[in-house]
């Protein structure tokens, strides 16, 4: 139990630490007035839970080591859907409505197509 515990710790942090290093990067390219970063990390999330989820099908236990490493913890901590709530609210209150419902529109369909493609990807490596 204890390394179940440390493996969703630590991959979580690193997580974190990446989701961050990603927002400082699309502030500098991009600017603030769109929360592009929380995008890319929410698509770049879904897309690689699909691909673990895939790859990591099945009943081995090292698996379950590694999906409670890499998508409880460490996609956890990398993904936020609290930020795209928060961000969107503020843009709708600074009345940039167009830029909210794009966020939204943008944040669930691109994650919706993330998951489905990565899961795809991920069962079609665990074929190879």
């Amino acid at each position: 139990m204890l390394i179940k515990l440390l493996l969703v710790f630590f991959g979580a942090g690193a997580g974190g630490a990446c989701r961050w290093g990603v927002q400082l990067a699309c502030e500098q390219r991009f600017g603030k007035g769109f929360p592009a970063g929380t995008l890319i990390v929410n698509v770049l999330g879904c897309l690689a839970v699909g691909v673990l989820a895939g790859a990591l099908a099945g009943p081995e236990p090292s698996r379950e080591h590694w999906r409670l490493g890499l998508i409880v913890g460490f996609l956890g901590g990398f993904t936020t859907f609290s930020a795209f709530g928060r961000e969107t609210v503020l843009l709708g209150s600074e009345g940039n409505h167009t830029a909210a419902v794009a966020n939204i529109a943008l944040s669930v369909g691109l994650g919706l197509l993330a998951v489905w493609i990565g899961a795809r990807l991920g069962t079609r490596l665990m074929a190879a």
